[in-house]
């Protein structure tokens, strides 16, 4: 199509998404999830499970009922640390169901709804390494997944303390927690509740202790959406909102941070944190 030279077209950088309409007139919703994140996002019996997921499934049904749409197919892509924000800059994917942390430069790249978990970036090792300081990591070899938060901020650390360590890339948690496991690694750097799950799904669990210091204060973890599409995070917030303060929270965090998670049946006995419980009482966005 030909544009006269007289009338101005907007750029793509002035167009939003507009992912209600799209949802309403195609009947679908694609959602991002991971394949290993326990007890977040993961495949179980072949299909995406989890606590983000689950939170996932009740905006849709509340979407249902918002745009007066009688069934909403769900279309799920899996997605990983490196991919995460090429899919939904792309439009390939209108939700990110997972553990994706929210700050500052990643508001920058998307949208994200109220908080749904805290957590901080903590290491594991073996327990008869007896590491547990981020000092104790110095000269040392240690894993990071690519893409995530984590990796910029043990590089971050590296270099302001001058640790010298050796650090080793992967492209999945499970994967770098395994160096750690054969010994290729001395330490794994990641959110600390996906250690835990790691953990906890392990053989012999004793055998690994995740760090007492933190690499960084705590941060939420939110659903991503596309950025600028701000009618579509009023609207997934307000149902989020629903889901906080009607108490139906409670039961689904109950039933993935305090009772056995399939399909190992291991039982995180984590009890919702302080932080938490203060945006699940007052649900907002957060901005630090």
């Amino acid at each position: 199509m030909m544009f006269s030279a007289g009338i101005a077209s907007p750029s793509a950088a002035d167009q939003h998404p507009d992912t209600l309409k799209k949802i309403r007139e195609k009947g679908v919703i694609v959602i991002g999830h991971r394949l290993t994140e326990v007890p977040f996002s993961y495949v179980l019996d072949g299909k995406p499970a989890g606590y983000s997921i689950e939170l996932c499934h009740r905006i849709v049904d509340g979407l249902k009922a918002s745009l007066k749409v009688p069934d909403i197919a769900i279309e799920y892509v899996p997605v990983t640390a490196a991919t995460r924000f090429v899919l939904i800059k792309a439009g390939k994917i209108d939700m990110e169901c997972a553990a994706t942390t929210n700050n500052a430069e990643r508001r920058k790249l998307a949208e994200f709804t109220y908080p749904h978990f805290i957590t901080a970036t903590r290491f594991v090792a073996k327990a008869n390494a007896h590491l547990d300081k981020v000092a104790d990591l110095a000269g040392r070899s240690v894993a990071a997944t690519t893409g995530t938060i984590n990796l910029e901020q043990l590089n971050a650390v590296n270099r302001s303390r001058g640790l010298n360590v050796s650090v080793l890339l992967n492209k999945g948690h499970k994967e770098a927690f395994d160096m750690v496991e054969n010994g290729r690694a001395s330490a794994f750097v990641m959110d600390d509740i996906l250690l835990a799950g790691l953990v906890a799904a392990a053989s012999d669990p004793s055998a690994f202790t995740i760090s007492s210091e933190t690499l960084s204060p705590p941060e939420p973890y939110g659903i991503m959406l596309p950025s600028g599409d701000l009618a579509f995070k009023t609207e997934v917030n307000a149902i989020l909102k629903r889901i906080y303060t009607n108490g139906e929270i409670t039961a689904i965090y109950d039933r993935w941070f305090q009772s056995p998670v399939p399909p190992d049946g291991f039982n995180m006995k984590l009890p919702m944190s302080d932080e938490l419980k203060s945006f699940i009482r007052e649900p907002r966005e957060y901005d630090h």
